[in-house]
């Protein structure tokens, strides 16, 4: 009897992420990697790895866009 107390819905029903905080936090975490460019390392290897996250991160953000403009994601 406990279970039809409960409301059932599916995960398209729950309440979804705000856009623009996650747009928000993709491009901050994109310009934290990019700061920490700026240090004391010696070698440079490192480098690499931070700037391909920041560019997949702003990717996505771009993508994201995109795809909403033209009215491919809701």
């Amino acid at each position: 009897m406990s279970g039809s107390s409960e409301q059932i819905t599916s995960p398209d029903q729950r309440k979804p992420i705000s856009r623009k905080a996650a747009r928000a936090g993709a491009i901050i975490c994109a310009a934290i990697c990019l700061l920490m460019l700026i240090g004391n390392q010696q070698g440079h290897v490192e480098d690499v790895f931070l700037v391909v996250t920041a560019a997949i991160l702003v990717l996505a953000v771009v993508v994201d866009w995109l795809l909403r403009k033209n009215g491919f994601r809701r």
